[in-house]
């Protein structure tokens, strides 16, 4: 009995071995896979309940692997503006079709845009939130496959212009003045409003606009101004008054179908010399000093890349050199992470032992931070895994001779027994 003991244990001895080496070998082999983690071996001896004080029953031994999920590999910088990775706990959460597909983590961030406009690897869509310009989150929180055509176009109206400027003191009442303010409306068209800026008496002006003309052709009008303001100064030229609340001229009838626009004003305050002034010009010819008029507003623009930003905000540049975030991407936690069940391309799917995905926002609640335009390394260390190779083969040879050993003593015996 303690030869065929003898066997079996060096039996399930190979058998464990060669495991450990197939894992090995897998963790070799995908030193370079983006976001990979290694499995190690771990060994647990089996016991018999035969033993006694004078007979030894051999049990063997078995192996089973331990994912090492939530290792942290290195962060590489990459040139591609679409990888993210995690720095912390926490996977990216994707889906296997756009709807109704089968919901899984990785930690490989090497996405990029698949023809549709949907940020994909390997057939998986990233999932996000949806966020309004100012990175948000909109639409009540829920997870949708992050669509970079969802803002293939940009372009918004003016609301607020800024205007710094002296009007010239030594100006006789009735005379004028022009500038103009550059303005967009609600579809990106950019256009001009001239303003005339008259002297209606001491130390009083008004400004009246005129209606918009289009920065390609300024003699055809593209709307219909409305509103003058009424300026005041001060007898040491600062403003008499802060503009009420403050204020505005709008813009109606659009030739190109655009929203009505109501543009405000800021002329500044009369503790400020930002804004408006009214001073000596100290020329023969009087004449308005402008330091700057400035409007908000975008022209229209046409998407020309996207990129990730701080903690997984997916910003949508323009041609007119607008960016403004279109998604967040969020990170999904588990209360025992490395019981996930791996599946192939670095895909990982929720256990009863891993718990329920915690959806979290990058780098609160436990979760891990999202970095743009990098990738995880691969946990692999070659050196460490070299190691294990040797061992697991002396180990192996060990035991086939083992095996060598009880089939020549069996011999023995079958040898004596005969006689």
């Amino acid at each position: 009995m303690s030869l065929s003991g003898a066997l079996s244990s060096a039996i399930s001895a190979l058998g464990a071995q060669s495991q450990a080496l197939a894992m090995v070998s897998d963790n070799l082999a995908n030193s370079s896979t983006t976001g990979y983690k290694t499995t190690m071996g771990m060994f647990d001896d089996l016991v018999t309940n035969a033993m006694g004080s004078t007979q030894y029953s051999s049990g063997g031994v078995t192996v089973y692997g331990r994912a090492n999920i939530t290792q942290q590999g290195l962060l590489a910088a990459t040139t591609n503006s679409t990888d993210m990775a995690i720095q912390g706990q926490g996977f990216f959460i994707v889906e296997s079709a756009l709807n109704g597909g089968q919901v899984s983590y990785t930690r490989n961030g090497a996405f990029t845009v698949d023809s549709s406009g949907y940020l994909t690897d390997k057939g998986s869509y990233l999932m996000g939130w949806r966020t309004d310009a100012q990175g948000n989150v909109v639409n009540g929180g829920n997870l949708e496959a992050v669509n970079t055509n969802v803002a293939t176009v940009s372009g918004s109206a003016t609301t607020k212009a800024t205007i710094s400027a002296n009007l010239p003191a030594d100006a006789a009442v009735g005379a004028t003045f022009t500038t103009s303010i550059p303005v967009y409306d609600s579809l990106g068209a950019s256009n001009t409003v001239e303003v005339t800026w008259t002297k209606t008496g001491s130390n009083a002006w008004s400004a009246a606009f005129a209606n918009p003309t289009s920065s390609a052709n300024s003699a055809t009008p593209t709307g219909t101004s409305s509103g003058t303001v009424a300026i005041t100064f001060n007898s040491d030229g600062s403003l008499a008054t802060t503009m009420p609340n403050p204020p505005t001229f709008s813009i109606s009838g659009w030739t190109d179908g655009a929203t009505n626009s109501t543009i405000a004003l800021d002329l500044g305050t009369a503790s400020s010399t930002d804004g408006l002034t009214q001073f000596s010009s100290g020329q023969t010819t009087p004449a308005i000093s402008v330091s700057s008029i400035t409007s908000d507003g975008l022209a229209f623009g046409k998407l020309s890349s996207v990129s990730v930003g701080a903690n997984g905000l997916v910003n949508a540049t323009y041609s007119n050199g607008q960016t403004i975030a279109i998604y967040k991407v969020p990170v999904a936690t588990f209360s025992s992470p490395d019981e996930l069940q791996a599946q192939s391309n670095g895909l990982y799917e929720s256990t009863a032992r891993s718990g329920n995905a915690i959806i979290q926002a990058s780098g609160t609640g436990g979760a891990g931070t999202v970095y743009g335009s990098e990738l995880e390394s691969s946990t692999t260390n070659t050196n460490q895994e070299f190691s294990t190779m040797l061992t697991a083969q002396q180990a192996y040879s060990a035991s086939a001779q083992v095996i060598t050993a009880v089939n020549k003593m069996y011999d023995t015996l079958m040898s004596a027994v005969s006689r």
